[in-house]
């Protein structure tokens, strides 16, 4: 383990606003500094016009941790922690490196505020514990432990119910974080100094990591000699994923914990990807003990998954990053597709080389039949649906118009309150917020700007008479726009889960034209479906 990287333990105490020392949360040491002018540092972000006091980072003593929690291991109670990253504190670049990357490196100085103290609480849990912590990141929520310490990785797949053989993506807040990963035991004496010859990224990445990070686009990598990630955490792969999440509370959390964050979907295995805390929580409650709340994901798919170490590159995964924009990209313009929609891997001997590619995904417990794009869906298809309990959810994207005349809208508050929309209109308020006081091309409003809201979704449950006797239908409309697509398909199949019937049905759209995440959602319905018509 590159100890000189990763493990430092910090305590935290306020400082009066007035004081000219400061001390900041670095990739890999905290340092005391005269805080710097405006003109010392690009300030990316003065969250709030209110003067926090801060908190005080200092450098601890390295005293060894019990990593077992009372209970053996087991959480006792799951709890959601609301977050709003407004009321954190300033984020400052720091980069040394000679380089004009996104998010070289950056340090973090707290507000002495409850939202900090609860990040710092689980930051600590990260370093610490063997039970992973549930966050926000903008494509779905993530389960993060450790990558570099094996029982906290194995409290990932414990939690999951996970095959072990599946690996896990990195998560890293800079690119000094990821040099100290690619470099192992290179990097052990001084990761704080490197010389540009040196740089362990490879080329052929820099292009897609300047105009996509952080985002979500994962890159494959080689897992290097004497390697600090746990073998748990690349399945004995000899590649491992890492990304960089586009997500202020997931990076924030990750430089506070000052460790690489390995984090699939904070689901149970083969269940729809979480984009609500409170996904989290219905799979999960009781087997972790914090759910970091951010409100809902923006993206609402995971991450592309991204090989530039064949030629031509390829893509394992699709997600939030389309093959088109990828081809773009200098160097990646033969990209070629290697994954499967349709066929599954669960009958092949070999392990899958990024998530996502073997095993049934997505599924909620109501059979979901996938209608491909153009096919409609009639009252026959809905009687054939419909099993002993007589009712049918049916999503709907861009085509279908809405089953039955007379409808009545199941309560609208509870809906929002499912999906958490509440909380994310609360984001944007801190959006405009900032925007009226910072300069428009500051990287960090940038990225609060683009958390859009997302709006909740009713369903609406209409009684049809059939021939052989009346169904009762759910329906929900995602569409048509494909990115609201993306965003509530996941929230859609857990909605109607929950109303206890024999099937759903989506309406599903065209996947062609590889200029936006639509490969992505027809990739995790054709996953989640029993039943493709054509």
């Amino acid at each position: 383990m590159l100890q000189c990287c990763w493990r430092i333990q910090a305590r935290f105490r306020v400082v009066g606003k007035y004081a000219r020392n400061r001390y900041f949360a670095s990739p890999s040491i905290a340092f005391e500094q005269n805080r710097p002018s405006i003109s010392d540092h690009q300030v990316w972000s003065r969250f709030s016009s209110t003067a926090y006091p801060r908190f005080k980072m200092a450098e601890a003593t390295m005293t060894p941790v019990d990593q077992t929690l009372p209970g053996g291991g087991e959480a006792s109670s799951t709890q959601i922690v609301p977050i709003a990253p407004s009321k954190l504190g300033e984020f400052l670049d720091g980069a040394n490196w000679p380089s004009q990357l996104p998010l070289d490196d950056w340090s973090l100085e707290l507000y002495d505020t409850a939202d900090a103290r609860h990040l710092v609480e689980a930051a600590q849990l990260l370093r610490n514990s063997t039970i992973p912590v549930a966050f926000p990141t903008e494509t779905v929520y993530g389960l993060g432990a450790d990558a570099t310490r094996s029982e906290a990785v194995k409290g990932i797949y414990k939690a999951k119910q996970r095959p072990s053989d599946n690996p896990l993506i990195v998560h890293i807040a800079s690119l000094q974080q990821l040099r100290c990963l690619l470099l192992g035991s290179r990097s052990a004496t001084n990761p704080s100094v490197y010389e540009p010859c040196t740089d362990p990224i490879p080329d052929i990445y820099k292009p897609l990591i300047e105009k996509f990070w952080p985002g979500p686009l994962t890159i494959l990598l080689p897992v290097p000699e004497n390697s600090p990630l746990a073998p748990e955490t690349t399945a004995g792969l000899a590649t491992f994923g890492a990304r960089m999440p586009r997500n202020l509370l997931a990076l924030a959390l990750i430089k506070l914990a000052d460790r690489p964050i390995a984090a699939p979907s904070a689901n149970a295995s083969t269940k729809p990807s979480p984009t609500a805390a409170e996904h989290v929580y219905h799979d999960l409650a009781g087997r972790i003990e914090m759910i970091v709340d951010g409100g809902p994901c923006q993206v609402g798919v995971e991450s592309t998954v991204a090989d530039g170490l064949v030629s031509p590159p390829v893509i394992l995964r699709p997600g939030g990053v389309s093959i088109g924009q990828i081809r773009e990209v200098k160097g990646w313009e033969k990209t070629t597709i290697a994954y499967e929609d349709k066929a599954l891997m669960e009958g092949k001997k070999e392990g899958p080389r990024a998530p996502g590619m073997k095993y049934r995904h997505y599924s909620p417990k109501a059979k979901v039949m996938l209608f491909e794009s153009g096919r409609d869906c009639g009252i026959d298809d809905l009687a054939g649906a419909a099993g002993s309990k007589r009712r049918v959810g049916v999503v709907r994207t861009k085509r279908w118009k809405q089953i039955g005349v007379e409808e009545k809208t199941i309560t609208n508050g509870r809906v929002e309150a499912e999906d958490g929309t509440t909380h994310l209109e609360s984001v944007g308020k801190h959006v405009r917020e900032h925007k009226a006081g910072l300069p428009t091309d500051s990287p960090l409003v940038q990225m609060l700007a683009e958390q859009s809201q997302y709006q909740a979704r009713q369903i609406h449950e209409v009684e049809l008479a059939t021939d052989d006797g009346a169904i009762m239908v759910l329906d929900i409309s995602i569409g048509p726009d494909t990115i609201d697509i993306a965003r509530g398909l996941f929230s859609a199949l857990r909605d109607l889960d929950k109303k206890d019937l024999d099937a759903i049905i989506v309406e599903g759209i065209e996947d062609g034209s590889g200029d936006d995440v639509s490969a992505a959602v027809m990739n995790r319905l054709r996953k989640a479906a029993e039943v493709n018509v054509l």
